[in-house]
């Protein structure tokens, strides 16, 4: 088989785009929130500002919508005020276990997306976009609350999560 410019540059982004989800973001951010007491998992430093809570429920919806239901063409339900306005409830078990299910389907979308998938346009949350603007938009989103994430916990734990230290060895 040969493989043109296009599919390779194409199977290139998607395995980027996986390996930022699955093999960087997820697991820093499933270790985060398992440390976490439920107290800190639903806190929040004001009304203007979300929980790590609310942060896991809104990627939830998010990696779904626009991964998982778009591309697979099913009936979107999601119901995203709710996952802003819940103030407490669900385990960091309970949370990670539902993010963890939807990033699993998502890496499965994204291991088997084509480049005409990729092209094809897409209606998703009222926007009009291609397939590759919607794998972007989701790694961005997802890597910016990752972010917020990272610093609620270390604002909380008052310490360092060791991520970058390597890098800092370096500098």
């Amino acid at each position: 088989m040969t493989t043109t410019p296009d599919s390779t540059m194409t199977s290139q982004f998607l395995a980027y785009s996986r390996s930022k989800l699955m093999a960087q973001c997820w697991p820093r951010m499933r270790q985060c929130v398992e440390s976490l007491t439920q107290e800190q998992l639903w806190w929040r430093p004001n009304e203007a500002s979300n929980s790590v809570g609310n942060l896991l429920l809104h990627l939830n919806g998010n990696v779904r919508q626009w991964l998982v239901v778009s591309f697979r063409e099913l009936e979107d339900t999601r119901n995203r005020p709710v996952e802003f306005s819940t103030q407490e409830g669900a385990s960091a078990a309970e949370l990670l276990g539902k993010l963890g299910q939807t990033l699993e389907e998502a890496s499965e979308v994204l291991n088997r997306l084509t480049e005409a998938e990729l092209l094809r346009r897409y209606t998703i949350q009222g926007y009009d976009v291609s397939g590759l603007e919607a794998v972007y938009k989701v790694v961005e989103h997802f890597m910016l609350h990752y972010g917020q994430i990272l610093y609620i916990t270390k604002m909380l734990r008052k310490e360092d999560l060791g991520y970058y230290s390597e890098s800092k060895k370096k500098v």
